[in-house]
């Protein structure tokens, strides 16, 4: 049923993204899936820009990737039915243009509970149900 699953992850807060890590990893050997991590990185503000060194932008692909690599190997999926990507830009945009990129059928994400700000303004993971392309299974943290 679910051959490809996306699990974008905020390296800001690792541990929020092991229940969806679990998830996925479940439901990929359910199915016999591949699951595919990703981050995506902010863009630098053109005012900070000059304040910065000038390969900052890869410096910081450079630790998403490794970091991205270290999650994978702790994940316990096999290694033949994982990959990573780190892209730049806006969030949600870039889960759903990830999505149409691997041809994902299913994203799995955490979502943090939702502060009163998220009722009014949204939230990434509210974006990601609201406009992808495939099914979206948001898991919680309960403990």
């Amino acid at each position: 049923m679910f051959k490809s699953i996306l699990v974008p992850i905020d390296l800001v807060d690792t541990a929020l993204a092991q229940p969806a890590i679990a998830t996925a990893a479940k439901l990929a050997d359910s199915y016999d899936g591949k699951v595919r991590l990703l981050h995506v990185l902010a863009i630098t503000p053109v005012m900070l820009a000059e304040y910065v060194p000038a390969d900052f932008d890869d410096q910081q692909r450079q630790s998403a990737e490794a970091a991205l690599a270290e999650i994978a190997r702790t994940s316990g999926i096999s290694a033949q039915r994982l990959s990573s990507s780190v892209r730049q830009g806006g969030i949600y945009h870039e889960i759903l243009e990830e999505v149409a990129a691997v041809g994902a059928d299913l994203i799995v994400m955490s979502s943090h509970r939702p502060a009163m700000r998220s009722y009014f303004l949204g939230s990434n993971a509210g974006h990601v149900v609201r406009y992808a392309p495939c099914s979206v299974l948001v898991v919680r943290d309960c403990t």
